[in-house]
């Protein structure tokens, strides 16, 4: 089966290595630049938001996740050079795949990656389908963390919506930044966190589970930034959070729900305020164009329901042709969503650094 790195960014460039049951995830970032102070720590603090085992609402595969920084750090900044960094796979049980390993799974990616790379490829626990790739996204997104704050930009996202329970009040920045890792959720709205507990809990004794809705903001963006049509702020970010297993949609400001509204209602108009131009709304979430606009880009994403449950359901046997009952054993989280809130904030992270890097360039 294929095994090459899946590369992304023009100038802050991300290689991704590895896959769910072999050796070790990791991400080899290039176009860094020197001299930015970074440790272990830091990159570590973001990779403990995502690592699984947490709680029962996330999955029983406990990994440490400890980051190993092979290379590009030296004396607590970036070198300039390659940084290498990965996390080990110790905790793996593969035989729970061996079973089903002729039988794709309702809702995962193993027929088209069958037809794409023969019967025999290897895809325990999802190969580099899995959502465990998205700890090389988190480490990448630590380290262009670092590099945004001294830019005054940060990255924040939080669950929106878990299941069937949605926060409709508008949530402050603080909010974001003060509550999201303070619940088992990672929801910003703390009034809601019971009834999305409660909703998770109640999938997960049925054997099922649920989806969600991550919002992410960036704030501190200057007007300006970003390149139209194929590299707008829309295109670079919907096409990194198209990686995050399990997402099936990416909305912009008032996205689907503004379809329905009229041009004067949806419209941002502009205002003065301290002799800096801001909208009154911001409908378009903080992008026109392609363009930041100067204000916060909003988006949210769309987490599909976990696709392993521990219902029985059909399917087909790959070898035989002939039809197949499939329950799946093993590990998983009821809902996916919750342990993606860091994976959004990363990938924003490592977008946004580089659209401003790529901007320079081009200076």
């Amino acid at each position: 089966m294929d095994a090459r790195p899946f590369e992304f960014g023009n100038v802050f460039h991300l290689k991704v290595f590895g896959s769910s049951h072999g050796p070790n995830v990791g991400v080899e970032v290039t176009g860094c630049p020197k001299g930015i102070a970074v440790s272990a720590d830091d990159i570590q603090a973001e990779l403990d938001k995502r690592k699984p085992g947490q709680s029962a609402l996330t999955t029983q595969r406990k990994e440490d996740d400890r980051v190993i920084i092979e290379s590009g750090l030296e004396d607590g900044a970036t070198t300039g050079g390659v940084i290498r960094m990965l996390v080990e796979n110790k905790n793996i049980i593969s035989a729970h795949y061996d079973k089903i390993k002729d039988t794709p799974r309702p809702g995962h990616a193993d027929y088209p990656a069958r037809v794409k790379y023969g019967l025999d490829a290897d895809l325990r626990g999802g190969a580099f389908f899995s959502g465990r790739m998205t700890a090389a996204f988190v480490m990448a997104g630590a380290l262009a963390k670092k590099i945004l704050e001294k830019r005054g930009i940060k990255t924040m996202a939080f669950a929106k919506q878990i299941g069937a329970v949605g926060i409709t009040r508008v949530v402050g920045d603080e909010e974001i930044l003060g509550n999201t890792y303070n619940n088992l959720v990672r929801t910003a709205a703390g009034e809601a966190a019971d009834e999305m507990i409660a909703q998770v809990e109640s999938a997960r004794k049925d054997g099922d589970s649920v989806g969600g809705v991550i919002e992410c903001r960036i704030t501190g963006l200057p007007a300006g930034v970003g390149e139209p049509m194929f590299e707008s702020i829309e295109s670079v970010i919907s096409k990194a959070c198209f990686a995050i297993p399990a997402v099936k949609g990416v909305e912009f400001g008032s996205g689907f729900a503004g379809s329905s509204t009229r041009g004067s209602q949806n419209n941002d108009e502009f205002l003065l305020s301290g002799g800096k131009i801001v909208t009154k709304t911001n409908n378009s979430g903080g992008i026109l164009g392609g363009l930041s606009d100067g204000m916060p880009v909003v988006f949210r994403v769309a987490i599909k329901p976990t696709a392993s449950i521990f219902k029985k359901q059909q399917s087909v046997n790959l070898r035989t042709m002939q039809p197949a009952e499939l329950l799946i054993e093993g590990r998983h989280d009821p809902c996916i969503a919750i342990r993606a809130v860091p994976v959004v904030e990363s990938v924003a992270a490592f977008c946004i650094l580089d659209i401003l890097l790529s901007s320079q360039r081009e200076e």
